[in-house]
């Protein structure tokens, strides 16, 4: 990685090329790599446009497995296991993996584990609303650190909540306001960081009103950690995200050396954010540059360092885990170690954690989800889904440019989370419809309609913000791959916020059939996109909208 930040000035496939391949050998692969491609692309030249036919040439190769295979490494993995090179590895057994399935799931599982945290509860999230369901997880907390001060020893419970300045602090009532109680009350106990992003600053931040400010830039990652128990998905603390906004949500149920790893990394975001006080003031943590008054190149590159020591640590960790779980040279430890219970059952899935923050130049979830996209050859499946489709040019192309099938999941206008808001943000649905006739008609234009399908989610009542991927491979029914959280696969998602989502990798049958299940009950509540779809009323888009829509879709 520090390759990459010398490099930095240079064109981005060339950085990454040099930056990120650990050693020449992965330049060879990759020259290799592109041979092939332009000699099986070869009879598809005539319909395609030039441009077209270099997408999946332009993303990163495959970094180079470092660790080499033996016996004792699962089998399955192994076409993933390049992931490793960038992030830690967490090998699981799948019986520690659920995935829930709606709002109200979420809702009751965050209650009841905050209910019977003992140790920690870590929650990063854009904003924590201000209505009666979120004041019922603040009483939760509050009443477990009640509790905390009630036992005879001195209590290790800490809390630690992180949110986005800008967001947290719309309006009179706000984040802010219903977690002040706790900070008062609990001042030992309880921290509350505020990240407010480094690009929002001097005349920009006095000029542009509140709302509009977030465009900015925020705090985007969704994680809520009880324990060594952790909940990955792209929902907020806010009352439709518990009552009927549809999302994903993953449950890693004791995994210590996961939530070890994001209690981490949430300390790394916090220690560079402002952190509220109990008078609702905000203060930087001493000896750390101010995010938006301070050098915004040292503030950046403090950042960096913090959050990539995590990674990087975290990864060590993990490779000597690996190291010492199945590569030892005493059969006879690994042994007594299983017999007196000190080992679990052998893992059959892999969590990698995938880290995108683009103002401190860390970009781990754009070369993962590039790279996916890149290698997904033909016959297999990808479905893909987002609540807010506008994915960036390089995902585009990888899309239209690759073998894969896609089914591409995307909110109808009327279940678009900005549908029926005032003032310009209400014509926001209207730029996302503008957006999706655009790529249709891409798709069209180069006869991809069979191999590349949207697909709007519609739900009365309901809106929808459920954003991943899952991998279906070439003559397989089930995927053996996920990635859920924060990331829309958007401009914002990948330039502007911070974002956070996993890779799951499952050999197992059981959590397979888990994942398929979530992907076809959502797609089952969907309707095939056509062109006669652009023709419906709801479907027309006034001019100044498409007029207007090239110039702000990078901010939505």
């Amino acid at each position: 990685m520090a390759a990459a930040a010398t490099a930095a000035a240079g064109p981005v496939f060339w950085r990454r090329l040099l930056g990120l391949l650990p050693g020449r050998p992965g330049l060879a692969a990759l020259l290799g790599r592109l041979s092939d491609r332009l000699g099986r692309n070869r009879d598809r030249r005539r319909r395609r446009p030039p441009w077209l036919l270099l997408a999946p040439l332009l993303s990163p190769a495959v970094p180079h497995v470092t660790s080499p295979p033996c016996c004792l490494c699962p089998e399955g993995v192994h076409r993933f296991q390049w992931i490793r090179n960038l992030v830690p590895e967490f090998g699981v057994s799948s019986s520690h993996v659920r995935v829930l399935s709606s709002p109200a799931e979420f809702f009751e599982l965050m209650k009841g584990q905050i209910k019977v945290a003992k140790r920690r509860v870590v929650m990063a999230s854009l904003y924590l609303g201000t209505g009666p369901l979120e004041q019922e997880l603040v009483d939760c907390l509050e009443s477990t650190l009640e509790k905390s001060l009630q036992t005879k020893f001195p209590s290790d419970l800490r809390v630690s909540i992180l949110l986005d300045f800008t967001r947290g602090s719309r309006g009179r009532k706000n984040s802010r306001t219903m977690l002040l109680p706790l900070l008062q009350r609990f001042p030992e106990q309880v921290r509350v960081s505020l990240f407010h992003t480094p690009n929002l600053r001097g005349l920009l931040r006095l000029l542009i009103p509140e709302r509009f400010n977030e465009t900015i830039g925020l705090q985007h990652i969704k994680v809520y950690l009880f324990d060594n128990s952790v909940v990955l998905s792209g929902a907020n603390l806010s009352d439709s995200y518990f009552t009927n906004r549809q999302d994903r949500y993953v449950f890693l149920q004791d995994c210590p050396e996961i939530a070890d790893f994001f209690t981490e990394l949430v300390d790394a975001v916090g220690d560079v954010s402002l952190q509220l006080q109990g008078d609702d003031t905000v203060q930087v943590v001493e000896g750390m540059v101010h995010p938006y008054k301070g050098d915004q190149a040292a503030y950046c590159k403090a950042a960096n360092k913090r959050v990539m020591d995590v990674i990087n640590s975290a990864r060590t960790r993990q490779q000597m885990l690996h190291a010492q779980t199945f590569h030892s040279s005493s059969l006879l430890t690994r042994e007594d170690a299983a017999a007196a219970g000190d080992q679990g059952p052998a893992p059959d899935t892999w969590i990698y954690p995938l880290i995108q923050m683009k103002p401190f130049e860390i970009q781990i979830d754009e070369i993962v989800t590039e790279t996916l996209l890149t290698e997904a050859e033909r016959g297999a499946k990808v479905y893909l889904t987002t609540g807010y489709f506008n994915l960036t040019q390089a995902y585009m192309d990888l899309v239209l440019g690759t073998r894969a099938e896609y089914q591409i999941l995307l909110a109808s206008p009327e279940v678009n989370g900005f549908f029926g808001a005032k003032g310009v943000a209400g014509a926001i649905p209207a730029a996302y419809v503008h957006i999706e006739r655009q790529f249709y008609s891409e798709v069209c234009s180069l006869g991809q309609q069979e191999r590349v399908q949207l697909q709007e989610y519609w739900r009365r009542g309901w809106t929808f913000h459920a954003k991943g991927l899952w991998l279906y491979l070439a003559g397989s029914s089930l995927p053996c791959l996920t990635l859920i959280g924060s990331p829309n696969f958007g401009y914002r998602s990948v330039h502007r916020d911070l974002e956070a989502q996993i890779a799951i990798v499952t050999e197992s049958r059981a959590l397979q059939q888990q994942l398929h299940q979530e992907q076809a009950q959502l797609y089952l509540r969907s309707g095939a996109v056509s062109s006669a779809t652009f023709e419906q009323p709801s479907r027309q888009v006034k001019l100044w909208v498409k007029m207007v829509t090239p110039l702000i879709k990078n901010f939505f």
